[in-house]
């Protein structure tokens, strides 16, 4: 389905800029209302930030774009929806990375307690060091090994 179609589906007007948001963020890695604006100015031209905020919450609430926000991190955007997966952060850089369902299918995961609410959704996030910052670390200690 084309993005105009699903922007017309989920009840938004068809605009450049909301059709360059959606490019943006398909295009991007987990990106930040900045990188997105960012991205859009690139496309379009000017675009306030606040119009880029509102059609990204838009979006969002229409089920076009899944939010996540990682602690200590500005909200993030994507376009995989709909499939309850989760998220890798690297603590150093701050990437994130998809990571499929732990189960395979929604919620995923099953509370102890459900409270009596009716879980649909899991939002899991796993923190640790990716691979870039891993070899990173690696080439600095190199040095300093040779050196003993």
């Amino acid at each position: 389905m084309e993005d105009e179609d699903r922007l017309r589906e989920a009840g938004l007007r068809v605009t450049a800029a909301r059709l360059a948001i959606m490019q943006t963020v398909r295009e991007g890695d987990h990106l930040d209302v900045d990188a997105v604006h960012r991205g859009v100015r690139d496309r379009v031209g000017h675009v306030s930030l606040q119009a880029v905020y509102d059609s990204l919450h838009a979006m969002h609430r229409g089920g076009l774009l899944r939010r996540i926000e990682p602690a200590g991190s500005p909200a993030r955007y994507e376009t995989r929806v709909g499939d309850n997966h989760h998220h890798l952060v690297c603590r150093r850089c701050g990437k994130v990375t998809d990571v499929d369902c732990a189960v395979g299918h929604a919620p995923c995961l099953d509370p102890v307690s459900d409270a009596g609410y009716l879980v649909d959704q899991a939002d899991v996030i796993y923190w640790g060091v990716c691979p870039g910052c891993r070899s990173e670390d690696a080439l600095r200690r190199e040095p300093l090994e040779d050196q003993l």
